[in-house]
């Protein structure tokens, strides 16, 4: 059995870019192109979480935006599963986990941890107040990671069906002359 070449409909090399930016042009031979789309894909995901931090990930609360930022493959479920077990807490009323409010503070309350406002004896020890992304720079973060799966996604299919123009060059040498000099 042969292996395809790297300008035919490869299911090894889209498998292995959606599992990791980059990778499905490794599988082609094509590590220059993988490093530059790996670059790109990350590149574009931690400057949405530096601008955001990890709200920008949010699975329950921001579902349509974590359909998009899901394109970038595993790191995207990495960081919605830290923020959604080390970031947030349940409300103490609805029992609904959710993001902290301005004046609220995350306590440890026996089996789960809770929201509970801050008293002023609390404000006055220095605890800090839970303060969520702020609004226009939330949303530019999770464009920016939303914009990252959207370019691996083209990645993704570049590596599944590559262009010929994009193969990666055998040297060719010339013939060698049958004469003696």
């Amino acid at each position: 059995m042969s292996t395809p070449q790297s300008t035919e409909f490869n299911p090894l090399a889209g498998l292995a870019s959606a599992i990791f930016p980059g990778a499905g042009h490794l599988v082609l031979g094509q590590r220059k192109r993988a490093l530059f789309a790996a670059i790109g894909v990350f590149g574009l995901f931690f400057l949405g979480l530096l601008i955001g931090g990890i709200d920008a990930i949010d699975s329950k609360e921001d579902r349509i935006w974590f359909f998009g930022q899901a394109l970038v493959g595993p790191p995207t479920f990495v960081a919605d599963a830290i923020h959604q077990n080390m970031f947030k807490a349940y409300d103490p009323v609805t029992g609904i986990k959710r993001s902290g409010l301005p004046g609220e503070h995350r306590v440890d309350a026996g089996s789960r941890p809770v929201w509970e406002p801050l008293s002023q004896e609390q404000i006055d020890a220095g605890i800090g107040p839970n303060i969520p992304g702020l609004g226009r720079l939330n949303e530019i973060a999770m464009l920016s990671i939303v914009l990252a799966g959207m370019l691996n996604l083209i990645i993704f299919l570049d590596a599944l069906i590559p262009n010929p123009a994009h193969a990666p060059s055998t040297p060719s040498f010339p013939a060698a002359s049958g004469g003696a000099s």
